[in-house]
């Protein structure tokens, strides 16, 4: 009786959280279309996210430390308000016409530190509310609100963004941010948890707790490097997206093709909640994402149709969240809950800090090398394959970055410790 009503805590947690990352979602989605008209640079897009992801990266470690010894919901609370309050400034300068692309770059900045915070304390927070029989159908759940959010989030921007321009999507943004604040506030009990190790361990003890113990854990270490490795490949193609779709055709596209992916992450949401629990999730793991490097990439490489590039994009994303149900199980029950919050923040920087990498290196590489070669080569096969004039260079490293995502999976799915970790 006691896990239902923790169960039920959860599902009050996931409805009011879901809430708020869809209204956060739409105000990314509708800068990239403000900078991307006002530059016409997919590098100065990319760096949106990268200016978010640094400071995420750089204080992952000692904030998860941190994060193992505060009151969870005090910490989401105050977070996820430093980020409002935030995005209320980008507001209040679009109002008065002044925004500029250092704006944006600053708050990203202020956003991602509050996301350092709110991230690990809400990962702690969703493990002390879910009973551990749950944790496959808590990971469903989450895959699923990723998946409408996924859906809904491009197709609700950029009909706000046509409709009001920035001030009516942050409008709706800020919302959606007060209704999940007050729910939160006022409807959703995080009990607190003990952690004797850390009331007196200096800072440097945490963080060497944390790579102790994934030292002693070389399968999760592994699954962590195999992620970062994706990573960074998937954040190449997120910086090289916009700038091929809207070069080739508008807003509404790159809004379809979005969406696309959030219809096959709500199917495989679907079929991740249905599916038993498998016997090796790491080799799930492994082979949703060899369907998605081997699928969606090269459909963008080698189409000019809107169509396809939908098509390679549900493709690219159905199994997505059969991965990350899987790998959210993987890490709850191989990571004791008294140090998940620093651990999951040692995972945070090895795992994500090469998506800012990624960004800046698609980005580079569409502006600098791959537009100017194929503005520059005239050859008959290459614009056959990829294209012609602006945004045929970013065609052509869609199916630089598939090769690379299909040798990453083959080469991580021949690791022993990784490998028999789901055995």
């Amino acid at each position: 009786m006691k896990d239902e009503k923790n169960f039920r805590n959860f599902i009050v947690l996931w409805v009011t959280q879901t809430l708020s990352r869809l209204g956060s979602s739409l105000t990314p989605f509708a800068l990239v279309l403000w900078a991307y008209e006002e530059t016409g640079s997919a590098l100065s897009t990319a760096m949106l996210t990268v200016s978010s992801y640094v400071p995420y990266i750089l204080l992952s470690m000692p904030v998860g430390s941190l994060t193992d010894r505060m009151d969870k919901k005090k910490l989401m609370l105050s977070a996820d308000s430093a980020a409002a309050l935030c995005t209320a400034s980008i507001l209040a300068i679009w109002l008065q016409g002044d925004l500029r692309l250092w704006h944006l770059y600053l708050a990203s900045t202020v956003t991602g530190i509050c996301q350092t915070f709110q991230q690990p304390a809400s990962e702690v927070a969703i493990t002390l509310v879910t009973p551990a029989d749950k944790y496959q159908k808590a990971g469903s759940l989450n895959a699923l609100a990723s998946s409408v959010i996924t859906l809904s989030s491009p197709v609700m921007a950029t009909a706000l963004y046509t409709a009001g321009g920035l001030s009516c999507v942050i409008a709706v943004d800020l919302l959606t941010f007060t209704a999940a604040f007050l729910s939160l506030l006022l409807l959703v009990h995080i009990p607190d948890v003990a952690d004797a190790d850390s009331t007196e361990a200096r800072l440097w003890e945490s963080l060497k707790d944390s790579f102790a113990f994934l030292h002693r854990n070389l399968g999760i270490l592994q699954v962590i490097l195999f992620l970062s490795a994706i990573n960074f490949i998937a954040s190449i193609y997120n910086a090289a997206l916009p700038a091929m779709v809207l070069s080739f055709e508008d807003e509404n596209a790159l809004a379809a093709v979005q969406a696309s992916a959030g219809a096959a992450m709500l199917v495989g949401s679907m079929i991740a909640a249905m599916m038993p629990a498998p016997r090796n999730r790491v080799k799930v793991i492994i082979t949703s994402l060899f369907i998605s490097m081997s699928t969606e990439n090269f459909m963008l490489a080698f189409s000019r149709s809107p169509l396809i590039w939908c098509a390679g994009a549900f493709l690219g994303w159905i199994c997505i969240p059969v991965m990350n149900t899987n790998l959210d199980a993987l890490m709850r029950s191989h990571i004791p809950l008294a140090i998940q919050g620093r651990v999951y923040s040692a995972r945070n920087m090895l795992q994500f800090f090469t998506i800012p990498l990624g960004y800046m290196t698609g980005g580079i590489l569409v502006d600098s090398i791959f537009e100017p070669l194929m503005a520059n080569l005239h050859i008959n096969s290459l614009n056959r394959l990829f294209g012609c004039g602006k945004g045929s260079g970013a065609a052509m490293l869609f199916a630089v970055i598939g090769a690379m995502g299909v040798a990453v999976c083959i080469i991580f799915s021949r690791l022993t410790a990784m490998r028999s970790l789901g055995e």
